[in-house]
């Protein structure tokens, strides 16, 4: 099938998203353990991810958890810090397909404070044609709504994306609405994708 469009996941495809590493770097692996025993961080960043206020639900949870309440404030503290570093090979082949003249999008579970922030720190994040960030929309992956909306929005045919995520989930509903997929596994996995699609040629990705 002909690929009108590429869609990149950001978190974890563009940018390494490991919060789990920062904290067992900062308060040890057992106290990190046992805050995500007790306290749900990821659910809580999905409300974030949804349009909530980024610095106000964190420390909503943190007095909720005091126990835990300087650990859980870190997640917007040090939030870029679990947001490094970005993966160069990801990001030359957002640049060479954008050199193309391939329309490139970007649809990412990103809170909106959040994501204005990563902009400061990964200028490559306003590299793409068009940018579907969650927090703007109301919505997250992998409900079928925010698939729907950029859609409706980008006038590209399902069949025609190809969609790069590194989460089973998120892949099987673009799957069940018709789009191309591929796990995000690494770089090199996916630049040998875009090559199979005769998008890049070997060289241009890389490889």
């Amino acid at each position: 099938m002909t690929v009108d469009a590429v869609v990149f996941d950001i978190g974890n495809v563009l940018i390494e998203w490991n919060p789990e590493r920062h904290y067992d770097a900062t308060i040890g692996e057992a106290r990190r353990k046992e805050m995500f025993a007790a306290v749900d961080l990821h659910a809580i960043n999905d409300r974030v991810d949804c349009g909530q206020p980024f610095r106000q639900t964190i420390e909503q949870a943190a007095l909720e958890y005091p126990e835990f309440s300087t650990e859980i404030l870190m997640w917007y503290h040090d939030w870029i810090k679990m947001a490094a570093l970005a993966i160069p090979q990801s990001v030359a082949l957002l640049r060479a397909l954008r050199a193309k003249g391939i329309p490139v999008f970007a649809l990412s579970n990103f809170g909106i404070e959040s994501f204005e922030f990563a902009e400061t720190k990964y200028p490559f994040l306003t590299d793409f044609d068009r940018r579907y960030i969650s927090g703007r929309m109301g919505c997250v992956k992998p409900h079928a709504l925010i698939y729907e909306m950029l859609e409706a929005d980008c006038g590209v045919a399902p069949a025609g994306l190809l969609f790069a995520d590194d989460r089973a989930d998120n892949i099987a509903t673009a799957q069940a609405r018709g789009w191309q997929t591929h796990l995000f596994d690494g770089p090199r996995g996916w630049a040998e994708r875009l090559v199979a699609e005769t998008l890049l040629t070997r060289a241009e990705a890389g490889l």
